[in-house]
């Protein structure tokens, strides 16, 4: 783990937990997590759009932030569906899950897409994790630098070297996500190695060295250790295990 870079570990719920459950959700890290080292972790969960107001209420306690999983690239006005940032930050929000590839493949969003929802975001401070990559085919096929190179390229178009520095990556490999793979430790590292490697060529190597990359896919409390222990894996972006108190608090506690 590389001390310059705090552990950023986030709980997408995707389309799960009602506003009550939300809460109650969240009442349980708390206890789950008293006592544990907060201050070396960032950590962020992020329900649906309906429970935000609920949760935002519990969220009393600094050491967990509140994150959205999607947001519009307009700033208000006649998009019927849409959530404006604006909306987002009156609630509280910190962060905002952007790109996931259930984004990309049920919702068509393309690159250029959520390159504009991340200026938007950071418009409104509030911070985009962008999230990439590939299929299993693109893997087995040996092209998973071509497709993440290319979806970085898009996704991060138009955002300035300071807001680079307050966007995280993740990688999240699309054959691993609740599938129960997970992507080996020198896979992972390997593929964060090069988005890093990219984004001194896009950016600088000072925007490379503090930007945090993620990774998702599968991550439970019994790989969370070896993960996070990458020198170029900087958090997790949890998705089915950050709905049960004790696994995303597991994964917490393995990670620091």
């Amino acid at each position: 783990m590389n001390k310059d870079r705090k552990l950023l570990i986030a709980g997408n719920w995707k389309m799960n937990k009602t506003a009550s459950e939300g809460a109650a959700l969240v009442q349980g890290l708390y206890l789950e997590l008293a006592g544990t080292k907060q201050l070396e972790i960032d950590i962020v969960v992020c329900p649906p759009f309906t429970a935000l107001s609920e949760v935002s209420k519990v969220l009393v306690d600094p050491k967990i932030r509140l994150g959205a999983q999607n947001m519009s690239e307009h700033n208000y006005g006649a998009y019927t569906g849409e959530i404006a940032a604006g909306m987002l930050r009156e609630f509280g929000v910190r962060y905002v899950i952007l790109g996931h590839s259930e984004r990309r493949q049920y919702f068509h969003e393309t690159d250029e897409i959520i390159s504009r929802k991340a200026i938007a975001a950071h418009a409104a401070a509030i911070k985009p994790i962008v999230c990439v990559g590939e299929l299993l085919a693109e893997r087995e096929g040996g092209l998973t630098e071509q497709v993440v190179g290319k979806q970085l390229r898009g996704s991060l178009a138009g955002l300035s070297k300071e807001q680079m520095a307050e966007t995280t990556i993740a990688y999240e490999p699309v054959w691993a996500i609740g599938t129960g793979k997970t992507a080996t430790a020198q896979q992972a590292q390997d593929t964060h190695a090069f988005i890093r490697r990219l984004l001194v060529e896009l950016f600088d190597d000072t925007v490379a060295r503090r930007v945090r990359i993620q990774y998702g896919g599968s991550v439970k409390p019994a790989n969370a250790k070896e993960l996070m222990s990458l020198p170029d894996v900087d958090g997790a972006l949890v998705g089915g295990a950050s709905l049960e108190v004790r696994n995303f608090s597991d994964i917490v506690k393995n990670s620091i």
